[in-house]
């Protein structure tokens, strides 16, 4: 593994305190600033949604639910620099309704469309996974295909091309069991965890280091909340 000593102390106390907590060496103090975060009470005002085939995106009451027949993405708003850790809590639900499937919590994270690389948004797309080719992006697909693999992709801005990095077979989505996510973004550090579990650890040589985010999923139904972003600093000697 790569893990930086910010990146493990970070984490670490997230895992055991059940928030982010960011920790240095021998006790130093905290070295991250709260950048971005939703708590979900005020609507999709930070966030844009792509739907493929229609299905609900909405936010109240301390909840992101998104309810879809197909493929979707929500895009927070907000251009987001490393290094940071971002950070939420998503349930795949499982109580019998149309979409409640239990697969695919997916995430882009530092994406940059390469046919608007100064706005994401100027370019339309309609949520089916084959638009986003033209990213350059990270991707994780954690329980995908029927929740049977868990992927990370690192995309490279070409139509039907989608590099994958590391192809896995567990950890998978429990329904109904919240997955407290937290993924970091530190230079060529790239990482993406699941309660307090590394589930991918990549270096990147020649990272994407900002860009935006998004939720991606393809017919599911998922509940989200609790949405942070951390910008870390460089430790003190």
């Amino acid at each position: 593994m790569t893990t930086t000593r910010r990146a493990f102390g970070i984490l670490a106390a997230g895992a055991a305190l059940g928030t982010v907590v960011p920790a240095g060496p021998a006790g130093a103090a905290p070295h991250r600033r709260l950048v971005a975060h939703d708590d979900f009470r005020h609507g999709l005002g930070q966030w844009v949604t792509e739907l493929q085939d229609g299905g609900t995106v909405t936010a109240s009451h301390g909840v992101l639910e998104v309810d879809v027949p197909s493929g979707a993405t929500v895009w927070f708003k907000k251009r987001l620099e490393g290094p940071y850790l971002l950070q939420y809590t998503a349930t795949a639900v499982s109580e019998g309704g149309p979409n409640d499937r239990v697969s695919d919590l997916n995430n882009f994270w530092n994406a940059v469309d390469v046919r608007s690389p100064d706005d994401l948004f100027a370019t339309r797309r309609g949520g089916a996974l084959a638009e986003y080719d033209y990213l350059k992006t990270y991707y994780a697909g954690y329980g995908a295909n029927y929740n049977t693999t868990t992927r990370l992709r690192r995309y490279v801005g070409e139509a039907g091309v989608r590099p994958l990095v590391y192809d896995y077979t567990e950890p998978l989505l429990v329904p109904n069991r919240p997955n407290r996510v937290h993924v970091v973004s530190d230079g060529s550090t790239v990482q993406w965890w699941n309660n307090g579990r590394l589930v991918f650890d990549y270096t990147d040589q020649e990272p994407y280091t900002g860009g935006h985010f998004a939720f991606r999923t393809t017919w599911s139904h998922f509940r989200i909340s609790g949405f942070r972003v951390w910008r870390l600093s460089p430790q003190q000697p």
